[in-house]
């Protein structure tokens, strides 16, 4: 095998790779109906957790503006309070959910 075909398999692998790469930027961006829906749709975000526990946490979801407050053990998962109001200037950031460390 000569230096040039070695640089055709690796020239095909870089573009076939390329492509599947681009296939998922596409498929994220703009949906495949009945599999993947658009990031604009998204309704739920974690706005925040805690740790309260070595293994219990306490996380604060925001759906559609109204906030939970669920925490989550070993033994299940529990709402402790529930319908609370989000405040004012976080109500447009609904749409854009806000990661948390873990």
């Amino acid at each position: 095998m000569e230096l040039v075909d070695i640089g055709r398999y690796f020239a095909a692998l870089l573009m076939v790779l390329a492509l599947v790469g681009f296939a998922g930027l596409a498929v994220r961006r703009f949906g495949m109906p009945g599999i993947v829906k658009p990031h604009s749709v998204r309704r739920l975000a974690i706005v925040e957790t805690l740790m309260i526990g070595p293994r219990q946490r306490l996380y604060l979801l925001r759906r559609d503006g109204v906030e939970h407050l669920v925490m989550s053990g070993p033994e299940g998962i529990a709402v402790i309070e529930n319908a609370i109001p989000a405040p004012a200037g976080d109500i447009a950031s609904a749409s854009q959910p806000i990661a948390a460390a873990p």
